[in-house]
């Protein structure tokens, strides 16, 4: 990397613990021995998004951006098919791409990673034409994210937040009936969520491999009480590949229909509302990414 540009959440609670003066230092530390130029930029949350958009046509190699899964994704759709490299500094509640990439949590240990990781190329799918890295979800998904929002900070910490947040989620889902075509076939379902991943996750949410060029379709039907319950509960933990309720297709191509014009999907974490029709396509090798996951498949040549 020659000229690298990190773009940091000023008000991200990780940042703010460490104290956001002590981390420029040790970014500075880290990655100036193997670059040209290092530039350093504390943003408002409300400024980011802009500035990734506008790293997009700057003239820095790689852009680091330290947040969370939604700033990623405003990265990710930024940078797509350019030769843009994109390093990650976990500063979010889930932080998917990141662990899929090997950034560890510790923010002082992902520093130490970014500065030996290496670049790969890795797939995107794209949600009505708009690039996103890891999944995108309806119902009971939407609701989650939702009420993630609502609990964020939670004074028992992390833990106690997620609980609550799935407990509200769960209060809050309803059935929707739903038009799911998927590579042509199509069926009529009437769902309490569904889950569209960049490719396939094992459990604990995370994914062997990010170059396999496919989506993945999770579908938990409205049966009963029951049903919403442990699927719910399967889905949160990452194990729903054992959970009954939960049916898993792969494709390339998937399109979501109903009578409704509009609704809420939650996409890297971000609760957007989409135009109906939703449709997901896989975009296979469309980012260059740090990554210290050592899966030599994904290496760029």
């Amino acid at each position: 990397m020659k000229r690298v540009l990190v773009l940091l959440n000023a008000r991200a609670g990780t940042l703010l613990d460490a104290g956001g003066s002590r981390v420029v230092a040790e970014i500075e530390a880290a990655l100036k021995p193997r670059s040209e130029a290092v530039d350093i930029r504390l943003l408002q949350p409300q400024q980011l998004h802009g500035t990734i958009a506008q790293a997009a046509l700057g003239p820095h190699d790689a852009v680091v951006v330290g947040g969370g899964d939604g700033s990623l994704s405003a990265a990710a759709a930024a940078f797509a098919a350019s030769d843009k490299v994109l390093g990650v500094l976990p500063f979010g509640t889930m932080n998917l791409l990141a662990r899929d990439l090997g950034i560890p949590r510790d923010l002082h240990e992902a520093i130490a990673a970014l500065a030996t990781a290496r670049p790969r190329r890795i797939d995107l799918a794209t949600i009505n034409g708009r690039p996103f890295h890891t999944l995108s979800g309806l119902g009971f998904f939407s609701q989650m994210a939702r009420a993630r929002e609502e609990v964020r900070d939670h004074p028992l910490g992390r833990f106690a937040g997620v609980m609550l947040a799935w407990a509200l989620a769960l209060r809050r889902t309803g059935p929707f009936t739903a038009d799911i075509v998927v590579e042509g076939r199509r069926q009529q379902v009437r769902a309490l969520a569904v889950l569209v991943t960049s490719n396939r996750f094992a459990a604990d949410w995370l994914r062997p491999r990010l170059d396999e060029g496919l989506l993945e379709l999770h579908l938990v039907e409205d049966e009963g009480a029951l049903t919403k319950l442990k699927a719910s509960a399967a889905l949160l933990t990452g194990a729903w590949r054992d959970e009954l309720g939960v049916r898993s297709v792969t494709a390339r191509d998937i399109t979501i229909t109903s009578r409704r014009r509009h609704t809420s999907a939650s996409t890297d974490g971000e609760r957007i509302r989409e135009r109906i029709p939703l449709r997901y396509r896989s975009l296979p090798g469309a980012l260059t990414v740090l990554s210290v996951a050592h899966d030599d498949a994904l290496s760029v040549k």
